[in-house]
């Protein structure tokens, strides 16, 4: 995530632009390290929300609402008691740090106008919302940090406030120079990228990365491998991007890898090659998957197709949109880690049981050899001289001379019978573990199945099921107390670009209630061919003549919500449902199938839109 100095310039840019003499009209304190301002003035209302959050700080405008307690905490109070009314006056960036300033203008207790400052430092870890009055000290923050957290630099009530430590070696990019930049970073013994990022405030090292490619040049290099010319041309590149932000030159955008949001930008990441779009007349974004393919591309066309544009009117935009996208992946992984660990560790004792069990299989493969062995004994061994230890025979199935190993304290007849007991016990060996091998699969393919409806999973009511058929194949424990599980979650549902419905399971037991209950026989089912995946039911009302964009456009659908969605190709099977058999007794979501097409798709579902 680049929550950089060059957002931050783009994000005050904006509040200028937008807040900046408007009036704080309500304060309120949705979680213990966010705040949601409402503020008006400029003939429009504005919400701007900031969190000091660890793990994802944020500052941008936003349209949404969020509920607050009851009771409002401490800090959420000081705010009120100060700032409540107070007009934004000025809205700054101390050089390219990730920090912002408003500076309030209030009327205190006595009437008189005073000047209050709040100050978001969106530094990952060390994030906080702190508030101070005119003289600099801090009046209150909403993370308190004392001398035993940190003996860098106290946050507390009656202390001074003291830009972080962490930058002040930093040299400010927005007063960048040739000769300091060759005397301060390119003369440090680490790569290029980390002598840029590691000497310059505000510059993330994907950043440091982009000044890198801009210049033709491998981030990766050691400085000293660069020449006088290369340096020269990095640091002409390094000073255009920021002649770029002095002039706000901005271009907001997301970059997707799949339907994951990868990262946001203030300016245009051009080591990603994709090319820069054009706006609609009322669009707030517009999506560009087309790779440009510039010469001295890192990146080969396989990974270039993965990656896609999302271009945006405001910085705001950008960030409230990758937060609520980043939210949904985020929060479910982590509601999803504990099922995630059941699954992985049944695979990996399955996989281990399937490889040692195809082992033992193998050492059944010399079966057909005793029993051979058996037989001629009995055919040729009456001729056999007491003592003999080997009988050399003709094997009259292939034709060739064989040496049979004899035990000499066993008659010939003892040692046919020898050769037969270990062919019966071989082969007794071999049905049991076929067998076994087969159940051990079909136990693998059913958590792989359960792992890709994981990955696929958008919401807790998706994760519900998914536990459900855990627990119902042994591989959770159901507590005595524990009722079935209701759920909410429905499958994906889509229509094609000529108006057909289409359906995708989330998980076993939706692809089930899909294809046998919900479909009816000549609707089309569509599926990804040898792996784990999801059943797509096409609703054709019963029509014979459909448009061949509706077979491809499902087949995507079939493609993405399996396992080889990551993939640049994948094989799709489709069939009428009718074809389609579950065998008795099989896992939810296993099919057999006899009859089918094919064809190759991207797994690309960017143009399809899924209805609520």
């Amino acid at each position: 995530m680049a929550f950089d100095g060059f957002v931050i310039a783009h994000l005050v840019a904006e509040l200028n632009h937008t807040i900046c003499n408007a009036k704080i009209s309500k304060i309120a304190q949705p979680e213990h390290d966010e705040l949601l301002f409402t503020i008006k003035g400029n003939g429009a209302q504005y919400r701007l929300a900031m969190s000091a959050s660890a793990s994802l700080p944020f500052l941008y405008l936003t349209s949404a609402n969020k509920p607050s307690p009851l009771t409002a905490p401490n800090f959420c109070m000081v705010l009120r008691k100060h700032i409540a009314g107070g007009r934004i006056t000025k809205i700054s960036q101390p050089g390219m740090e990730r920090i912002i300033h408003f500076e309030i203008e209030h009327l205190d207790e006595m009437g008189d106008l005073c000047t209050k400052t709040l100050i978001v430092e969106l530094m990952g870890k060390h994030s906080n919302i702190i508030f101070c009055n005119q003289d600099g000290m801090i009046i209150d923050s909403i993370k308190h940090v004392s001398a035993m957290m940190s003996s860098v630099r106290e946050v507390l009530p009656g202390r001074t406030y003291v830009l972080p430590a962490t930058q002040e070696d930093k040299l400010d990019p927005l007063q960048l120079a040739e000769e300091s930049f060759m005397e301060t970073a390119m003369r440090k013994p680490v790569s290029i990228y980390k002598a840029i990022y590691g000497t310059y405030t505000g510059v993330s090292p994907i950043m440091a990365q982009e000044i890198c490619f801009r210049a033709s040049i491998d981030g990766d290099m050691p400085t000293s491998a660069l020449t006088p010319d290369d340096k020269k041309h990095l640091y002409h590149n390094f000073f255009w991007l920021m002649e770029d932000i002095k002039k706000h030159d901005f271009c907001p955008n997301i970059i997707l890898k799949g339907e994951e949001p990868l990262d946001f930008f203030a300016v245009v990441p051009t080591m990603y090659q994709i090319a820069v779009p054009d706006f609609g007349d009322d669009e707030k974004r517009f999506v560009c998957s087309q790779p440009v393919g510039a010469q001295g591309s890192s990146l080969s066309v396989k990974e270039e197709n993965k990656y896609r544009m999302l271009r945006y009117r405001s910085i705001s935009a950008v960030l409230e949109e990758y937060y609520a996208a980043k939210n949904v992946y985020t929060r479910i992984r982590q509601k999803s880690v504990d099922l995630r660990r059941v699954v992985s560790t049944a695979l990996e004792r399955n996989r281990k049981k399937f490889s040692l069990q195809e082992k033992q299989l193998s050492d059944t493969a010399k079966r057909e050899k005793y029993k051979i062995y058996g037989e001629l004994i009995h055919t040729y061994g009456y001729g056999l001289q007491e003592g003999a230890k080997k009988l050399e025979a003709l094997n009259y199935y292939t034709n060739e001379m064989i040496t049979i190993p004899l035990d000499e304290t066993l008659s010939a007849m003892e040692n046919a019978q020898k050769y037969f007991d270990k062919y019966g016990k071989l082969k007794r060996t071999y049905e049991a573990l076929s067998e076994l091998i087969e159940q051990t699969k079909a136990e693998i393919d059913h958590l792989e199945s359960i792992a890709t409806s994981l990955d696929i999973a958008i919401n807790e009511d998706d994760l519900v099921q998914i536990k459900e058929e855990l627990t119902e194949y042994g591989y959770i424990k159901r507590r005595r107390s524990d009722k079935k599980a209701k759920t909410k979650s429905k499958p994906f549902h889509y229509i094609s670009s000529d108006g057909y419905h289409m359906y995708v399971g989330k998980n076993n037991y939706q692809n089930d209630e899909l294809t046998f209950k919900f479909a009816t026989g000549n609707d089309w089912w569509f599926h990804a061919k040898g792996m784990p995946g999801s059943h797509v039911i096409v609703k054709t009302n019963n029509e014979e003549d459909l448009p061949d964009r509706l077979f491809e456009e499902a087949g995507q659908l079939a493609g993405y919500y399996s396992k080889g969605r990551g993939g640049e190709k994948i094989e799709i099977d489709y069939l009428q449902r009718k074809n389609v058999k579950k065998p008795n007794g099989s896992a939810p979501g296993f099919v057999v199938y006899y009859t089918n097409y094919s064809l190759t798709i991207r797994p690309d579902i960017s143009a399809l839109t899924p209805v609520d």
